[in-house]
């Protein structure tokens, strides 16, 4: 595995928290309950850890209805994801097929997300507003 995998996984993180950042509320906060409850399906078709498939299907879906109106919610949903995705590396099939190490990818990415979510789903543009030193233009 190279250190390729474990970067483009966090690019890709960091870029769905820029684009999910163009979404108003609360339209950015629902289109994420709805990605991560697919997320939480995609290991489905795989089924290599047989029931506990369902199972964390079905606990992934709970959070994203629960994330429907409350980010931190959706933050859990993506660390069960993540910790799904260690499970699928070391033991399991890949979330992509012929990906070797798209779940090990998959489990880089997805904390960035859980944190943003936790963190009330900030916009980009808030967060920088906040990091620059007062009276200072950019």
């Amino acid at each position: 595995m190279s250190r390729m995998v474990i970067v483009t996984a966090v690019l890709v993180g960091l870029a769905y928290v820029a684009l999910q950042s163009f979404l108003p509320e609360p339209a950015c906060r629902k289109v994420d309950a709805v990605l991560v409850a697919g997320a939480g399906a995609a290991y489905l078709s795989g089924g290599s850890m047989g029931g506990w498939e369902f199972v964390f299907t079905a606990a992934v879906t709970y959070c994203a209805y629960r994330g429907l109106e409350s980010y931190p919610w959706i933050g859990v949903a993506w660390l069960l994801h993540t910790g799904w995705d260690v499970v699928h590396h070391l033991r399991g099939t890949p979330i992509i097929p012929f990906a070797a190490h798209s779940s090990l990818g998959c489990a880089f990415c997805d904390p960035i997300i859980a944190v943003w979510c936790l963190g009330g789903g900030p916009s980009v543009h808030a967060v920088l507003a906040r990091l620059r030193p007062a009276g200072s233009r950019a």
